[in-house]
C-alpha cells in the first residue's frame, strides 16, 4: 500500500478533496443528506446567512455534524475589506476555528471578486493568525500576490459564482497550479463531475462546489458524481496522462516477432 494521499491546510489535513457549501438547497435535511454522499470532510458556511445569535431557531448548523465535519466558514457577502475582517472575527468567536475562506466581492451583478479590497482584507487577517483560504480569479499574477501576502491557500474561479459554466480558462488554472508553492483549490463555476475531472486532472489540490450539487435535478445524486470525479480526476493526475500527438501511433507494434506459444 501507498502512503495516503493527504492534503494539509494550514493546521487540518484531509483525505478527501472535495469542498462543499451549504447555500441553496430546498431544505436542510436534503443538504445533510448530499454532504454524506459526497464524501466529503470540509463543509463551508457563510457566515452573514447564518443565525448565530439566536440558539432558538432553527440553523443550518443544526444539520451539520461537527464530529464529522471540520467547518470552513467564508465572507460570502462581503464587498469591502471591514465587512470581510469583521465576518471573519466574527466565525473565530462563535464557531471556535482558526481559518477562513476569504471571499470580497467587487459587485453584486458578477460576483467576481475585488483584488484590491482581498488583498487589504488578507493583510489584517494575517496579523491576527488566521489561515487564509483566497478566493480570486483566474489571474497567475493575483494567484502569486495573494501567496505571498500570506495565503494558506489560493482558490482561483474556474468561472463565475453559481453559473455552471466549467473551467473556462485552463491554461491560467495550469500555470497558477506550476507555480503555486501552497495548495491551489478550484472554486466556483462547477456544473457537474466532469468539470470537476478537469480541475484536478490540471493538477488542482481540491475543488470546492456548491451550486453545482444544490441545484442538481437530484442534488444527492450529482454529489455522489462529483466525489467520484475528484477520485478519478486525482487518479488521473498522478498517473500521468500520455502527451497529446498531431498524429496516430499505434497501439500494437508493427515490427518484431511474436514468440510462438508452446
Amino acid at each position: 500500500m501507498g502512503k495516503q494521499d493527504v492534503l494539509k491546510l494550514g493546521p487540518y489535513q484531509f483525505t478527501s478533496r472535495l469542498f462543499v457549501g451549504t447555500g441553496k438547497y430546498d431544505t436542510f435535511p436534503l443538504m445533510r443528506e448530499a454532504l454524506e454522499a459526497s464524501g466529503c470532510q470540509v463543509v463551508t458556511v457563510a457566515v452573514r446567512r447564518v443565525n448565530l445569535a439566536d440558539k432558538s431557531k432553527e440553523s443550518l448548523l443544526d444539520y451539520i455534524d461537527r464530529k464529522r465535519y471540520t467547518i470552513l466558514p467564508n465572507t460570502a457577502g462581503c464587498f469591502n475589506a471591514d465587512d470581510a475582517v469583521r465576518t471573519a472575527r466574527l466565525a473565530r468567536e462563535a464557531l471556535g476555528v482558526e481559518w477562513v475562506k476569504l471571499e470580497v466581492l467587487a459587485d453584486p451583478d458578477t460576483l467576481l471578486p475585488d483584488p484590491v479590497e482581498t488583498l487589504e482584507a488578507m493583510a489584517t487577517l494575517i496579523k491576527e493568525k488566521f489561515h487564509v483560504l483566497a478566493y480570486t480569479s483566474d489571474d497567475p499574477v493575483m494567484a502569486r500576490r495573494l501567496e505571498d501576502a500570506g495565503a494558506a491557500s489560493v482558490m482561483p474561479l474556474g468561472s463565475p459564482i453559481g453559473s455552471g459554466q466549467g473551467i473556462l480558462n485552463p491554461g491560467n488554472i495550469r500555470l497558477i497550479i506550476e507555480r503555486a508553492k501552497v495548495p491551489i483549490i478550484v472554486d466556483a463555476g462547477v456544473g457537474t463531475a466532469s468539470d470537476t475531472a478537469i480541475a484536478m486532472e490540471l493538477g488542482a489540490d481540491g475543488v470546492l462546489l456548491n451550486t453545482g450539487v444544490a441545484k442538481a435535478r437530484d442534488p444527492v445524486r450529482m454529489a455522489r458524481a462529483m466525489r467520484l470525479a475528484i477520485e478519478a480526476g486525482r487518479e488521473a493526475y498522478l498517473a500521468g496522462r500520455i502527451p497529446r500527438r498531431p498524429y496516430a501511433s499505434a497501439s500494437s507494434p508493427t515490427e518484431g516477432t511474436i514468440a510462438p506459444s508452446r
